[in-house]
């Protein structure tokens, strides 16, 4: 259970401390595109901004994952 817990803190403080690099860095970009999304247009955001979020999504969706599939202590082999 300490370990689960620890891997999703880990995941998301990491995530969160990624978002918030992300947004301070994205703020002062000129070239802002915006995604044709099939039934409408997003707001224009900067390129590096979009790329960015896939990361930060990635490290949480992986770090969640991990968390969810480590073993309990009590499975863990040699504990009786």
């Amino acid at each position: 259970m300490v370990v689960r817990l620890r891997l999703l803190l880990a995941s998301l403080l990491g995530g969160g401390l990624l978002l918030a690099i992300l947004c301070l860095g994205a703020q002062n970009l000129d070239q802002r595109p915006s995604l044709n999304l099939g039934f409408g247009r997003s707001a224009p955001l900067p390129a590096g901004f979009l790329v960015g979020i896939a990361l930060v999504i990635g490290v949480l969706s992986g770090g969640c994952s991990a968390a969810l599939l480590a073993p309990r202590s009590d499975q863990l082999p040699g504990r009786e």
